[in-house]
């Protein structure tokens, strides 16, 4: 395949930045910005009969469509070890990628702008245990792929190849941010962050669709997120140069404009100490980082002496106790917990999020459940609302809620 480009896009050198995209035509709100298939993707096991291996169509009748010379690799794989067989998502999806390359000889649809070889791997700023864990990857893709996949690169190119897939790899997500695989699309990768993005990437099967959710004029660099946006400044140039290794420098970033907001405290007779302040926001985030969802309840109320329901990490916790109810089947519990949160998200957030959506969408289906009509109608809505712009309105998510929404008539 020759270098066509994407048509009203140009790859260029942004300041500061390096590479980059732009648009070199006018985009819509919702419109369509450019679609890019997979390079390589794998299912997460956890979504195994419920998805297609090959196209990530969810049904209960699976029927054979896939890749074959893909899937064997795993398959036989699989059958060797047994009940042995456990290789990360990220081995699993580098395995793929190995045999991709060896069987491409041209420019592949996913990189009409930015090859797979191109991307960054950041190897000299990473840390002893970042580097621990590529190790790690690299010693179970010998252990459980090296007879089924013969003479593997050299060790020095596994370890620039897995620190690329980290840096650039991507989470493919359903209509709820349900995580259903891993995959590399390259041409996305080009995009670079931005706090206050113009546009918005959802899945349609394993290609990437990515839609303008702010008007975008010629000349201006189209922008994605690479992080969940719900946090202040700090918290997100931290996650930034943890994940990406760089320090964004945004006009969100810079102004602060939504951080007040974002960490409102409670009104207090004796307001707390910054000091005090700052080790409750510590304690929020190990209590976040280390998933101690028993401990939802207890730690809403003691960071609830604090921060205010609004505050972000309150919210985060919120989230995690709705999950809880879910998993438990305590349907008014969840409930509970999303109405607090669906409010506080649409203020923090900016337009057209996903989590906005997906909390719309959960609220949506417990109210139906509940046989709460007429708010379940309304919720489902407004989901909707957001997913026209962000996922097209001809996408399968955006046809499944208008079917549910008719089936209420």
């Amino acid at each position: 395949m020759k270098n066509e480009g994407i048509e009203g896009t140009e790859r260029f050198v942004s300041p500061d930045k390096g590479r980059g995209l732009r648009a070199v035509k006018h985009f819509s709100l919702g419109e369509l910005v450019f679609a890019c298939p997979a390079y390589s993707y794998v299912l997460t096991v956890n979504e195994r009969g419920a998805h297609c291996e090959h196209c990530f169509t969810r049904r209960e009748d699976l029927f054979k469509c896939g890749d074959w010379p893909m899937h064997k690799l795993e398959c036989v794989a699989m059958c060797a070890y047994g009940e042995n067989w456990c290789p990360s998502e990220t081995v699993r999806l580098v395995a793929r990628l190995i045999m991709k390359q060896r069987v491409t000889t041209e420019r592949t649809p996913s990189e009409r702008l930015l090859l797979l070889k191109e991307f960054e791997s950041h190897l000299d700023k990473m840390d002893s245990e970042k580097d621990e864990m590529n190790q790690v990857d690299i010693t179970a893709l010998h252990h459980f792929y090296s007879k089924h996949i013969s003479d593997l690169p050299d060790h020095q190119a596994l370890n620039e190849l897995f620190a690329q897939v980290n840096c650039n790899g991507f989470t493919i997500e359903d209509e709820e941010l349900s995580h259903l695989g891993s995959a590399v699309f390259p041409d996305v990768a080009l995009m670079n962050h931005s706090c206050s993005p113009n546009v918005i990437v959802t899945y349609k099967g394993t290609v990437a669709e990515v839609r303008a959710v702010k008007e975008i004029s010629p000349g201006e660099e189209i922008l994605n997120s690479y992080i969940d946006l719900l946090y202040p400044t700090d918290d997100r140039k931290e996650r930034l140069l943890d994940s990406y290794f760089f320090t964004c420098q945004c006009t969100e970033c810079t102004t602060k404009s939504k951080d007040k907001a974002k960490m409102e405290i409670r009104k207090l007779s004796s307001p707390p100490e910054p000091g005090e302040i700052k080790t409750m926001v510590l304690y929020a985030r190990n209590v976040i980082e280390d998933e101690l969802l028993e401990m939802c309840e207890l730690s809403l109320e003691k960071m609830g002496a604090i921060f205010a329901d609004t505050n972000v990490y309150m919210l985060h916790m919120m989230y995690q106790a709705m999950g809880v109810c879910l998993y438990m089947q305590d349907w008014d519990g969840a409930m509970s917990y999303g109405e607090k949160i669906i409010h506080p998200y649409s203020v923090h957030y900016p337009a057209y999020s996903l989590n906005v959506a997906s909390m719309y969408l959960k609220l949506g289906r417990l109210y139906l459940g509940l046989e709460k009509k007429t708010q379940g109608v309304k919720a489902l809505k407004k989901a909707l609302a957001v997913m026209e712009v962000a996922h097209g309105k001809d996408h399968h998510y955006v046809a499944e809620v208008k079917r549910e929404i008719e089936e209420q008539k």
